[in-house]
């Protein structure tokens, strides 16, 4: 499989694991169009690269695994035209839902490494993964509402069935940030390690499971994702559609301003 194609992932492969580097280190890994785009192919490359049996996903540098959508990509949305603006976000909530789906559907195990601060996007990875390893300083908060709009990418189909109910409202609509050992605490990662012992940790894993019974790892997984369809997929396509109708408002616009500004958001 030839992953050079990639221009903001980095795909490195050892024996019968990959390592998947999201590679914007000087914006924090934020997601921009192409990148966006990138992690809705990237997953069924791997399903369908004989060498790989088990994938590793995590964010270069030391100080985020990816700190979600570019804002700048938001503000500059805000001012298209009409029928521009429509097509823009529709073709967003495609690939939002390829995101989730893609995942869902790779019946290669995958293992996310959150080596640093995880949003938007970026936590879609991190948390749709099968196994989820935290470093401790890790933070991580799903700022939908932050920013104006539904939490729409992930966090219907999957935060209830990691943390509960009550836990999943808490979080998404404060957008407190989480760090690694309480997002372990609630059930919302797989494990935490000191951020030295991460990638370690997480190869270790990688290795054990591709030295396993692949087709007995895949029909595990195929299997458990049965909750997510259950009524998962229900949940998160209704938040998607809504969290798109949220960026024909002024919102996202003004959440993004007031991020950039660091100062609290004047919503009408």
């Amino acid at each position: 499989m030839d992953y050079s194609r990639y221009q903001h992932l980095l795909v490195e492969v050892a024996g019968a694991v990959a390592t998947v580097t999201i590679n914007r280190p000087e914006v924090f890994n934020a997601t921009n169009d192409v990148l966006h785009r990138e992690l809705t192919t990237i997953w069924r490359d791997l399903a369908e690269d004989p060498e790989v049996r088990v994938a590793i996903v995590t964010g270069a540098g030391d100080e985020a695994f990816s700190a979600g959508g570019d804002l700048s990509d938001i503000g500059a949305r805000a001012v298209l035209h009409a029928q521009e603006r429509f097509e823009a976000v529709m073709r967003v909530m495609r690939e939002a839902e390829a995101i989730v789906y893609e995942m869902m559907n790779c019946e290669k195990i995958i293992i996310s490494a959150i080596n640093g601060v995880a949003v938007g996007a970026g936590l879609t990875v991190a948390l749709m993964a099968d196994i989820s390893v935290m470093a401790e300083e890790a933070r991580l908060t799903d700022g939908h509402a932050r920013l104006g709009v539904a939490a729409g990418d992930h966090a219907a189909i999957i935060w209830p069935l990691l943390c509960g109910m009550a836990k999943a409202k808490y979080y998404l609509l404060t957008c407190d940030f989480i760090d690694g050992r309480e997002a372990e605490r609630i059930g919302l990662v797989s494990k935490v390690t000191p951020r030295a012992q991460l990638l370690p940790e997480c190869l270790a894993i990688a290795e054990k499971l591709a030295a396993g019974p692949q087709h007995a790892l895949r029909a595990t997984k195929k299997s458990l994702n049965q909750w997510l369809r259950l009524g998962g997929i229900t949940a998160f396509d209704y938040s998607l559609a809504l969290e798109m109708l949220g960026f024909f408002s002024d919102a996202p616009a003004e959440g993004a301003r007031a991020i950039v500004e660091k100062r609290p958001p004047r919503f009408g």
